[in-house]
């Protein structure tokens, strides 16, 4: 997704579900920080902001980044966090949301297959969360000013996902900074 393979590499990937608040698993970091947090979430939001734009040619592949702390503090403590300021600067670099959903009747199968290798499976029980969240980052996402897609992987067809990713990033002139 990143241009043309003439070598193997991987794209370094950031994601603000690490948890990187805390000294153990499952714990808070960027998204699911507590009310005291907050200055330091800002901080690493404003941090990765700017390391994407001494960096503006690389391709970067940001997951769980604001519009999950939108949802998450919407649904925890009804707080919402405007991230305007955050999408000035990555528009400019080109960044895209892809935003990947599936129909609720496909839940139960992707919860099967995720149970294979959850070290927290108890929080598969109840499904309803999963489906709420999707529509609320459904509502985010329709109010970011960054450029998006909305990829349905009911099917669990990750090859033909990733060339529709691919496919629209090229039509779209996600692959490369423009000049």
């Amino acid at each position: 997704m990143v241009g043309p393979r003439k070598y193997r590499y991987h794209s370094p990937l950031i994601s603000g579900e690490w948890c990187s608040f805390t000294n153990y698993p499952w714990g808070r970091g960027p998204i699911n920080f507590q009310p005291q947090e907050e200055s330091l979430a800002l901080e690493t939001y404003a941090t990765w902001a700017r390391m994407f734009e001494l960096q503006k040619y690389y391709s970067w592949i940001v997951d769980r980044f604001h519009i999950s702390t939108q949802a998450y503090h919407k649904q925890t403590y009804n707080k919402e966090y405007d991230f305007h300021w955050l999408e000035e600067r990555l528009l400019p670099l080109n960044f895209r949301i892809v935003f990947c959903t599936r129909s609720t009747g496909s839940f139960e199968a992707a919860r099967a297959e995720r149970l294979k290798v959850s070290g927290n499976p108890s929080q598969y029980n109840d499904l309803t969360p999963f489906i709420r969240e999707q529509e609320l980052m459904r509502e985010l996402i329709a109010r970011s000013m960054l450029p998006s897609l909305t990829l349905d992987i009911s099917d669990n067809n990750i090859p033909a996902a990733v060339e529709r990713v691919a496919d629209w990033l090229e039509q779209s002139g996600g692959l490369y900074m423009p000049d």
